[in-house]
């Protein structure tokens, strides 16, 4: 949860508009605590490892199932772009791993995602990552999500 002091807001900005995107935030729930297991770091962690099954593991290649469910979801009942990230992100690092050295540190310097429209409630997404670049100190892979 965010600290610090309230947002300034335009003198031009309608009062009645000002409350109503307020009670919008508060309803998707923006300011409620993050629980405790997930607010450690690498929390999302859990939150994944119940969605995302690894299917194939090969040098430069890995394929997965996510399947779509509340802990992913958003408010509208679609998956959520932070979740479409935190799994592009795992499964590429996952993709990085079997070409780069276990002693190699990785970390994941940009991420570009195009989002098209959000995958509904209990569906189940295929993840394709593939290395595309490789070298001594730059690896880039590609992830694509598929509905099946």
């Amino acid at each position: 949860m965010a600290t610090g002091p309230p947002a300034k807001v335009s003198p031009d900005v309608p009062r009645e508009r000002v409350e109503v995107m307020c009670r919008f935030f508060e309803n998707t729930g923006v300011s409620d605590p993050i629980p405790p297991p997930y607010a450690a770091p690498d929390g999302y962690s859990d939150l994944l490892r119940v969605s995302l099954k690894a299917d194939q593991v090969r040098r430069g290649k890995v394929s997965c199932h996510l399947s779509v469910g509340p802990p992913l979801l958003n408010t509208y009942g679609g998956l959520h772009g932070g979740a479409v990230a935190a799994v592009a992100e795992r499964v590429a690092i996952g993709c990085a791993r079997t070409v780069i050295r276990e002693d190699k540190e990785l970390f994941l310097g940009e991420l570009s995602i195009s989002y098209l429209s959000a995958a509904p409630d209990n569906v189940c997404l295929f993840s394709l990552s593939s290395v595309i670049f490789n070298c001594l100190l730059i690896h880039i892979s590609n992830v694509k999500f598929l509905h099946y």
